[in-house]
């Protein structure tokens, strides 16, 4: 089951958080998901040069705050400021709201599983051969500084222009998907290339976020009571 679904969905309320976080009334539920969608395409159309990792939403009366993790938050805050005051009054005046931006850095670029995913696409894009791109991007993992355990990259698609589509995994360390407590990043990744779609995905383990308890403090039995 941890290998066949999205390491993400299957670890909300455990270990990951809801990319969109308010409540709605039932008919208005439709209308804030849609909008939700556009926000994000607008986001990261105009900021495509920022290296996006997250994006999340919440609601509040009268206000939406957008969160957006990056890697370069000098490319949207701009000099004092003014880039990102930019970027607020645009999505002010697209969706006729009152907007919140706050830019939080990505800590460990190759610690994100988006932005690996879209430099192992850029490179592709580029005619560099994939397997080179993907063995450079697990180098770099490897070299974080940050505690990361393993990593694992799925390629898909007319590799190298290859007339039959086909798939090729490459992994480093462990990935333990059954295992729930595990902080996994996960992200799929889409290169356009002149021979069609590349889907990349691309899988980091950071380690445990939980301890695992002793079996007879999980389950304690009690005692039989003497007579």
């Amino acid at each position: 089951m941890g290998k066949k679904v999205n390491p993400n969905i299957i670890r909300l309320g455990i270990n990951k958080s809801w990319h969109s976080n308010w409540f709605a009334e039932k008919k208005k539920y439709a209308a804030f998901l849609h909008q939700d969608l556009v926000i994000r395409d607008f986001l990261m159309t105009t900021l495509k040069e920022a290296g996006i990792a997250k994006i999340y939403l919440e609601r509040f009366p009268g206000k939406v705050v957008v969160n957006i993790y990056t890697a370069k938050p000098g490319v949207i805050i701009g000099r004092s400021g003014e880039n990102i005051e930019n970027l607020r009054l645009k999505l002010k005046e697209r969706f006729k709201e009152q907007f919140e931006v706050n830019i939080l850095e990505v800590e460990g670029i190759n610690g994100s599983a988006k932005l690996v995913g879209e430099s192992i696409a850029a490179q592709i894009v580029r005619r560099v051969p994939y397997r080179r791109a993907v063995k450079n991007a697990l180098e770099k993992i490897q070299e974080e500084k940050k505690k990361i355990e393993g990593a694992k990259v799925l390629v898909s698609g007319r590799l190298n222009g290859a007339e039959i589509a086909r798939s090729e995994y490459f992994v480093w360390g462990k990935i333990p998907l059954h295992t729930l407590r595990s902080d996994i990043d996960y992200e799929l990744v889409k290169a356009l290339t002149t021979y069609g779609i590349i889907g990349i995905k691309t899988w980091i383990y950071k380690g445990q976020l939980f301890k695992e308890e002793p079996m007879a403090t999980r389950n304690p039995k009690s005692k039989p009571m003497s007579s």
